[in-house]
């Protein structure tokens, strides 16, 4: 038995299920093609994802394939309640309700893990990281998991790194149909879309300044430059920084961007990005948000408490100027917005769901380390993300593959 807002608030979650749905053509095509046969049956299914319309059409794809789904949010703020709702109303357990306390948040993950889940199906590696540090879950008996974004993919990394990683785990966010499309076009435009809601501020002739040059750091940047601003990147990475020098932008240390910005937006994953040192030099009226997963990447301990002033906005008092933060520094696009369009979505949990099915088949015979998304699934994706849109491409001819293999 979940926990969720209000129940009543169903039959609202279920048209926007319908709507959403309706643009997520691969997704329910994998879903119509798999369910008779139903290849999740008998499992226990763990999902801690971000509870919103596009991801209960991953969830109850899984249902519909057979397994018994429990889920929680994978972030305090960002549930949609009406979404939630329906998706208790299908049968769903679900632990997740917007505005969490971080200490709520926990606990609804954990009650996930206390179902005892054979697959865990992670956006941040939350499952997974209580499944090997909390003695509570120890014995639990998980097959595999499967994760969805660039930290968690870190975090996983780092249990394989000190060789504790106890079961397979497929990196969803590696395939090229998610990392490419989701990181890139879907977070550069939801981030622009919170942006917007939470200043309604006219973009063009205003300095922006990106952290990171990532597949995130390179959407929002792009999708900034094109609503008019000035882009300014910062990187610490040599190969990323020359990618964003060779792509036009100005490049330069957070701390010469510092007093250059009237926007700023993390989007590197790592804690502290943005520090008091930097917002010491920013000017009055400063915008900062962050795209990154955690609420580490703008350091806001020194910063007081803050005033709401606008949905999603709030205003902090920092020697004797104004400085704006977006959605109390956790992940913008989701929280101040609705997050990833549908057809974005539709590609990065098409991969979940086959990467799920896929680890349901093999998860025995896998080794205990992260493997990425296999090629064939990869490639399926996108195969049908065209064929869905109308759009034909070549075939390579039995001579060009002979001569492709001659070499």
């Amino acid at each position: 038995m979940g926990k969720i807002k209000d129940k009543k608030l169903a039959p609202s979650g279920m048209m926007q299920y319908a709507w959403t749905s309706a643009h997520m053509p691969v997704l329910s095509g994998i879903i119509r093609k798999n369910v008779k046969a139903k290849p999740l049956s008998g499992i226990k299914l763990g999902f801690c994802l971000q509870l919103t319309a596009e991801t209960a059409v991953l969830i109850l794809g899984a249902k519909a394939l057979g397994a018994k789904v429990y889920a929680s949010s994978g972030n305090p703020l960002t549930t949609n309640d009406a979404i939630a709702a329906y998706l208790d109303s299908t049968g769903v357990d679900v632990y997740g309700w917007s505005g969490q306390t971080q200490s709520e948040f926990a606990k609804c993950a954990d009650e996930v893990m206390l179902q005892k889940p054979d697959l865990v199906a992670d956006d941040g590696a939350e499952l997974a990281v209580r499944a090997h540090n909390d003695e509570r879950f120890s014995n639990n008996k998980i097959l595999g998991g499967t994760e969805e974004t660039t930290t968690g993919v870190r975090r996983i990394n780092s249990l394989h790194g000190a060789d504790r990683l106890q079961f397979p785990i497929m990196a969803v966010n590696d395939a090229d149909t998610k990392r490419m499309f989701d990181n890139r076009y879907g977070t550069g435009q939801s981030t622009v879309d919170a942006l917007m809601r939470s200043t309604s501020l006219l973009f063009a002739s205003k300095t922006a300044v990106v952290c990171g040059y990532g597949w995130v750091g390179r959407g929002v940047a792009e999708r900034m430059r094109a609503m008019g601003c000035k882009v300014i990147v910062t990187e610490t990475d040599p190969i990323k920084a020359l990618e964003a020098h060779m792509d036009g932008y100005n490049l330069m240390p957070m701390i010469k961007a510092a007093p250059l910005g009237q926007i700023f937006i993390t989007c590197t994953g790592g804690s502290k990005i943005i520090t008091t040192k930097h917002m010491r030099l920013m000017r009055e009226g400063a915008i900062l948000a962050n795209a990154g997963h955690f609420n580490v990447e703008i350091d806001m301990m020194h910063l007081g408490k803050g005033k709401l002033v606008r949905p999603g906005l709030e205003e902090h008092s920092f020697l004797g100027k104004k400085i704006y933060i977006v959605s109390q520094g956790r992940v913008a696009n989701l929280v101040a917005a609705e997050g990833h369009p549908p057809e974005i979505m539709d590609l990065s949990f098409s991969n979940h769901l086959l990467c799920i099915m896929y680890m349901r088949k093999n998860g025995t015979r896998l080794q205990k380390c992260i493997h990425g998304v296999p090629k064939n699934i990869d490639c399926l994706v996108a195969r049908s993300a065209l064929h869905s849109a109308g759009v034909k491409i070549d075939k390579l001819t039995a001579e060009q593959i002979q001569y492709a293999a001659s070499w």
